[in-house]
Protein backbone atom coordinates (compact mmCIF):
# COMPACT_ATOMS: atom_id res chain seq x y z
CA UNK A 1 0.00 0.00 0.00
CA UNK A 2 1.21 3.13 -0.94
CA UNK A 3 1.65 6.16 1.54
CA UNK A 4 -1.54 7.88 -0.07
CA UNK A 5 -3.73 5.16 -0.12
CA UNK A 6 -2.57 4.48 3.43
CA UNK A 7 -3.17 7.72 4.28
CA UNK A 8 -6.87 7.57 2.94
CA UNK A 9 -7.07 4.52 5.12
CA UNK A 10 -6.65 6.23 8.17
CA UNK A 11 -8.85 9.15 7.48
CA UNK A 12 -11.72 6.37 6.97
CA UNK A 13 -12.21 6.54 3.26
CA UNK A 14 -14.14 3.85 1.50
CA UNK A 15 -14.70 1.01 3.59
CA UNK A 16 -13.88 2.84 6.47
CA UNK A 17 -16.24 6.02 5.34
CA UNK A 18 -17.06 8.85 8.24
CA UNK A 19 -21.02 7.77 6.81
CA UNK A 20 -20.01 4.58 8.42
CA UNK A 21 -18.73 5.56 11.45
CA UNK A 22 -21.91 7.93 12.39
CA UNK A 23 -24.25 4.67 11.40
CA UNK A 24 -22.20 3.14 14.84
CA UNK A 25 -22.61 6.20 16.59
CA UNK A 26 -26.54 6.44 16.16
CA UNK A 27 -26.81 3.01 16.41
CA UNK A 28 -25.04 3.15 20.49
CA UNK A 29 -27.28 6.28 20.72
CA UNK A 30 -30.20 4.31 19.73
CA UNK A 31 -29.25 1.40 22.64
CA UNK A 32 -28.83 3.61 24.95
CA UNK A 33 -25.15 5.49 25.19
CA UNK A 34 -25.93 8.95 26.49
CA UNK A 35 -22.80 10.45 27.16
CA UNK A 36 -21.56 13.01 24.33
CA UNK A 37 -18.23 12.55 25.34
CA UNK A 38 -17.73 9.00 25.29
CA UNK A 39 -19.94 9.07 21.35
CA UNK A 40 -17.64 11.91 19.96
CA UNK A 41 -14.46 9.65 21.14
CA UNK A 42 -16.09 6.53 19.83
CA UNK A 43 -16.46 7.87 16.32
CA UNK A 44 -12.97 9.72 16.26
CA UNK A 45 -11.04 6.90 17.02
CA UNK A 46 -10.02 4.73 14.16
CA UNK A 47 -11.62 0.99 14.92
CA UNK A 48 -10.28 -0.49 11.98
CA UNK A 49 -6.40 -0.26 12.80
CA UNK A 50 -6.97 -2.22 15.59
CA UNK A 51 -8.18 -5.48 13.64
CA UNK A 52 -6.41 -7.23 10.84
CA UNK A 53 -6.58 -5.66 7.51
CA UNK A 54 -8.81 -8.71 6.32
CA UNK A 55 -11.65 -7.20 8.88
CA UNK A 56 -11.29 -3.58 8.39
CA UNK A 57 -14.44 -3.37 6.31
CA UNK A 58 -15.95 -4.75 9.18
CA UNK A 59 -14.43 -2.05 12.20
CA UNK A 60 -17.39 -0.46 12.40
CA UNK A 61 -20.26 -2.79 12.93
CA UNK A 62 -21.21 -2.97 16.50
CA UNK A 63 -19.91 -6.41 17.02
CA UNK A 64 -17.18 -8.29 18.82
CA UNK A 65 -14.14 -9.41 16.28
CA UNK A 66 -11.44 -11.63 16.51
CA UNK A 67 -7.65 -10.38 17.09
CA UNK A 68 -5.66 -13.69 17.70
CA UNK A 69 -4.38 -15.52 20.57
CA UNK A 70 -7.90 -16.36 21.10
CA UNK A 71 -9.08 -13.21 22.10
CA UNK A 72 -11.42 -10.57 20.36
CA UNK A 73 -11.65 -6.80 20.41
CA UNK A 74 -15.25 -5.87 22.03
CA UNK A 75 -18.19 -4.24 20.39
CA UNK A 76 -17.89 -1.01 20.32
CA UNK A 77 -21.45 -0.72 22.38
CA UNK A 78 -19.19 -2.32 25.43
CA UNK A 79 -16.43 -0.47 24.91
CA UNK A 80 -18.94 2.46 25.01
CA UNK A 81 -21.11 1.24 28.15
CA UNK A 82 -17.68 0.07 29.80
CA UNK A 83 -16.77 3.89 29.58
CA UNK A 84 -19.59 5.65 30.68
CA UNK A 85 -20.04 3.77 33.61
CA UNK A 86 -16.65 4.97 34.82
CA UNK A 87 -17.12 8.09 34.32
CA UNK A 88 -20.59 8.27 35.47
CA UNK A 89 -19.77 10.41 38.63
CA UNK A 90 -17.25 12.82 36.85
CA UNK A 91 -13.66 13.17 35.64
CA UNK A 92 -11.18 10.42 36.37
CA UNK A 93 -7.46 11.07 36.68
CA UNK A 94 -6.01 7.92 37.33
CA UNK A 95 -7.47 4.72 35.96
CA UNK A 96 -6.48 0.85 35.60
CA UNK A 97 -7.35 -1.09 32.43
CA UNK A 98 -6.88 -5.34 33.37
CA UNK A 99 -6.57 -6.42 29.14
CA UNK A 100 -5.09 -4.57 26.63
CA UNK A 101 -6.17 -6.75 23.90
CA UNK A 102 -6.05 -5.02 20.24
CA UNK A 103 -5.47 -1.88 22.56
CA UNK A 104 -9.01 -0.06 21.37
CA UNK A 105 -10.50 0.35 24.64
CA UNK A 106 -7.13 1.88 25.69
CA UNK A 107 -7.16 4.45 23.41
CA UNK A 108 -10.73 5.40 23.92
CA UNK A 109 -9.84 5.33 27.75
CA UNK A 110 -6.51 7.68 26.85
CA UNK A 111 -9.33 10.35 25.21
CA UNK A 112 -11.94 10.19 28.35
CA UNK A 113 -8.99 10.30 31.54
CA UNK A 114 -6.06 11.92 32.26
CA UNK A 115 -3.62 8.63 32.94
CA UNK A 116 -4.57 4.90 31.68
CA UNK A 117 -2.17 1.96 33.27
CA UNK A 118 -3.31 -0.98 31.38
CA UNK A 119 -1.98 -4.36 32.01
CA UNK A 120 -1.66 -7.27 29.68
CA UNK A 121 -0.58 -10.71 29.63
CA UNK A 122 0.02 -11.61 25.97
CA UNK A 123 2.99 -9.93 25.35
CA UNK A 124 2.62 -9.79 21.37
CA UNK A 125 -0.60 -8.43 21.56
CA UNK A 126 0.47 -5.54 23.90
CA UNK A 127 3.68 -5.03 21.85
CA UNK A 128 1.03 -4.33 18.91
CA UNK A 129 -0.92 -1.99 20.60
CA UNK A 130 1.57 0.01 21.85
CA UNK A 131 2.52 0.74 18.19
CA UNK A 132 -0.28 1.69 17.29
CA UNK A 133 -1.17 4.11 20.30
CA UNK A 134 2.08 5.89 19.25
CA UNK A 135 0.83 5.78 15.81
CA UNK A 136 -2.17 7.64 16.85
CA UNK A 137 -0.34 10.05 19.10
CA UNK A 138 -1.98 9.20 22.41
CA UNK A 139 0.84 8.87 25.08
CA UNK A 140 -0.99 9.04 28.15
CA UNK A 141 -0.82 5.55 28.74
CA UNK A 142 1.84 3.10 30.59
CA UNK A 143 1.85 -0.63 30.47
CA UNK A 144 2.79 -3.47 32.15
CA UNK A 145 3.23 -7.32 30.91
CA UNK A 146 1.49 -9.30 33.39
CA UNK A 147 -1.06 -11.03 35.39
CA UNK A 148 -4.56 -9.34 35.61
CA UNK A 149 -5.53 -10.99 38.41
CA UNK A 150 -2.82 -8.95 40.42
CA UNK A 151 -3.63 -5.43 38.85
CA UNK A 152 -1.06 -3.21 39.26
CA UNK A 153 -0.36 -2.68 42.88
CA UNK A 154 3.10 -0.43 42.92
CA UNK A 155 1.47 2.57 41.04
CA UNK A 156 -2.29 1.94 43.70
CA UNK A 157 -4.78 3.64 44.29
CA UNK A 158 -6.35 4.27 41.37
CA UNK A 159 -9.91 6.05 40.53
CA UNK A 160 -11.05 4.13 38.54
CA UNK A 161 -10.37 -0.10 37.02
CA UNK A 162 -11.75 -1.31 34.12
CA UNK A 163 -11.00 -5.25 33.14
CA UNK A 164 -12.19 -6.34 29.94
CA UNK A 165 -12.26 -10.15 30.55
CA UNK A 166 -14.44 -12.40 32.49
CA UNK A 167 -13.21 -13.57 35.92
CA UNK A 168 -14.73 -16.29 37.25
CA UNK A 169 -15.31 -13.72 40.67
CA UNK A 170 -13.71 -10.30 41.80
CA UNK A 171 -10.43 -9.77 42.21
CA UNK A 172 -9.73 -9.27 45.59
CA UNK A 173 -6.41 -7.28 44.54
CA UNK A 174 -8.45 -4.72 42.27
CA UNK A 175 -10.66 -3.69 45.41
CA UNK A 176 -7.73 -3.41 47.19
CA UNK A 177 -5.78 -0.86 44.52
CA UNK A 178 -9.35 1.17 44.36
CA UNK A 179 -9.34 4.75 45.52
CA UNK A 180 -11.72 5.69 47.83
CA UNK A 181 -15.03 6.76 45.64
CA UNK A 182 -13.01 4.55 43.12
CA UNK A 183 -15.50 2.47 40.43
CA UNK A 184 -14.19 -0.74 39.56
CA UNK A 185 -16.74 -1.80 36.32
CA UNK A 186 -15.79 -5.94 35.25
CA UNK A 187 -17.76 -8.82 33.87
CA UNK A 188 -18.06 -12.03 36.61
CA UNK A 189 -19.18 -15.18 36.04
CA UNK A 190 -18.23 -18.32 34.09
CA UNK A 191 -19.29 -20.03 30.75
CA UNK A 192 -22.88 -18.37 29.54
CA UNK A 193 -23.38 -16.95 32.54
CA UNK A 194 -21.95 -13.66 33.11
CA UNK A 195 -22.66 -10.19 34.35
CA UNK A 196 -21.33 -6.63 33.84
CA UNK A 197 -21.22 -5.55 37.50
CA UNK A 198 -20.01 -1.47 38.83
CA UNK A 199 -18.86 -1.71 42.30
CA UNK A 200 -17.79 1.68 44.01
CA UNK A 201 -15.41 2.20 46.98
CA UNK A 202 -17.89 3.72 49.92
CA UNK A 203 -16.31 4.73 52.89
CA UNK A 204 -17.74 1.47 54.91
CA UNK A 205 -17.12 -1.00 52.08
CA UNK A 206 -17.98 -1.64 48.54
CA UNK A 207 -21.50 -1.31 46.86
CA UNK A 208 -22.53 -3.66 44.19
CA UNK A 209 -24.78 -3.01 40.96
CA UNK A 210 -25.42 -5.84 38.21
CA UNK A 211 -25.64 -4.12 35.25
CA UNK A 212 -27.01 -7.26 32.91
CA UNK A 213 -26.11 -9.89 31.31
CA UNK A 214 -22.74 -9.82 28.69
CA UNK A 215 -19.67 -12.31 26.97
CA UNK A 216 -16.29 -12.32 27.16
CA UNK A 217 -13.32 -13.99 27.09
CA UNK A 218 -12.03 -15.38 30.33
CA UNK A 219 -9.52 -13.55 32.72
CA UNK A 220 -6.52 -15.74 32.90
CA UNK A 221 -3.72 -15.85 35.10
CA UNK A 222 0.23 -15.33 34.30
CA UNK A 223 2.35 -13.66 31.58
CA UNK A 224 2.31 -15.24 28.47
CA UNK A 225 4.97 -14.52 26.06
Amino acid sequence: MGREQDDMLRRGIGMTSQRTRERLIQRLYEEGISSARVLEVIRRTPRHLFVDEALAHRAYEDTALPIGNNQTISQPYMVARMSELLLEAGPLDKVLEIGTGSGYQTAVLSQLVERVFSVERIKVLQDRAKERLVELNLRNVVFRWGDGWEGWPALAPYNGIIVTAVATDVPQALLDQLAPGGRLVIPVGAGEVQQLMLIVREEQGFSRRVLGAVRFVPLLNGPLA
